[in-house]
């Protein structure tokens, strides 16, 4: 790269603030120049991790990116802000990464995209799921035509639960409903729930398998959780011109996938014309039918290399060569995935299948 990347962290309500912000400071052409929240409180877990001092920490973010002057902003705020504050930033002429998921809603992640393009800036969502291993190697077994055209897309994940864990995948102790309710996570106004949290990794990357197909209708239902507004589980049935595709969100998964995987296993399952590819979260292998072999291929995921290994490299990279974005972390990709969020929710409240909302 021809210069170092100065970063500011702004909004700590997702826990991946800490996460990016390592990735961040693990990136020999990088460096932290700000960390900003209006509790200043949230910021001192990260802070201590990382090793940064206190002449980091502001408590203003217009503060921060005067007096620090970044390139690149990362946000992560409850997903019902995401468009308040991109539209905060982007005024300031610096890149944005937004947490996933995208928005709360398609009309936000509108006002996002009209934010950053008028900045001549670039703005991507981040997916987590985009750089686990085993999804890059199915999307490569995809693109050699290894299945011919992915015509479903079957999709389960989530974990024991957003209160369950923090910053480096830390566990906590499990709460009680009262405190849930206290957290934006279990708050339909902050844009909480499991649909909102983990739909959007499935049918964003979804559209990325299919190749940018977009469905024609989506049928969606939801649990009523006692003492809840929103949701911990949801399955949401996309009709495309191919055929259909499922998408299952689940909080309260008997294990984390990331430690143990449960059952149904979290990740993706894909039918091609010519095969199918079963790509689970964390996993060593896939698993490759072709017509060639259908009893069945073991296939080793691919090893990822710099710049290619997490979100922060991907989007330095390609800010470096003046190349936008694309897949899973491009606002095209990620605009298809908010309408069938949007959409899903609706048919969810209306209890019955919707047209894809435009």
């Amino acid at each position: 790269m021809t210069r170092p990347w100065k970063i500011a962290g702004i909004n700590f309500d997702h826990m991946h603030m800490g996460d990016l912000l390592r990735m961040v400071k693990e990136h020999p052409h990088a460096e932290i120049v700000g960390v900003s929240d209006e509790r200043p409180e949230r910021m001192c877990g990260v802070m201590s991790a990382l090793g940064l001092p206190d002449s980091a920490a502001y408590g203003d973010y217009r503060l921060c990116l005067d007096e620090t002057e970044p390139d690149v902003v990362i946000l992560c705020p409850a997903t019902a802000h995401h468009g308040d504050w991109v539209e905060r930033v982007a005024p300031y002429g610096v890149h944005v990464f937004v947490e996933k998921p995208f928005a709360a809603s398609l009309e936000e992640a509108d006002r996002m995209i009209a934010a950053v393009e008028a900045t001549d800036k670039q703005m991507v969502i981040n997916w987590p799921l985009r750089w686990y291993p085993s999804h890059v190697t199915a999307k490569r077994l995809i693109d050699e035509g290894q299945i011919g055209e992915v015509i479903e897309v079957h999709y389960y994940d989530g974990n024991r639960g957003p209160l369950r864990h923090v910053m480096d995948k830390i566990e906590v102790p499990e709460t009680d409903a009262e405190v849930k309710s206290q957290s934006w996570w279990y708050q339909q106004a902050a844009g909480g729930g499991s649909m909102q949290d983990y739909l959007g990794y499935g049918v964003t990357l979804g559209t990325w398998f299919l190749g940018g197909r977009a469905p024609i209708e989506v049928t969606s239902t939801v649990d009523a959780p006692d003492g809840l507004e929103v949701d911990e589980h949801s399955i949401t049935v996309c009709r495309y011109a191919s055929g259909l595709s499922k998408y299952e969100t689940r909080w309260g998964a008997f294990t984390d996938p990331w430690r143990f995987q449960p059952q149904p296993k979290c990740g993706f399952v894909l039918v091609g014309t010519m095969g199918t590819i079963s790509s689970y979260d964390y996993e060593p292998t896939i698993s490759l039918q072709t017509r060639g072999c259908e009893s069945g291929l073991v296939v080793p995921v691919d090893l990822l290399e710099f710049p290619s290994r997490n979100p922060i490299e991907y989007f330095l990279d390609r800010l470096d060569k003046g190349i936008p974005a694309d897949g899973p972390l491009s606002p095209k990709i990620a605009r298809i995935g908010q309408q069938i969020v949007d959409t899903a929710r609706a048919s969810a409240s209306q209890k019955r299948t919707l047209p894809l909302i435009q």
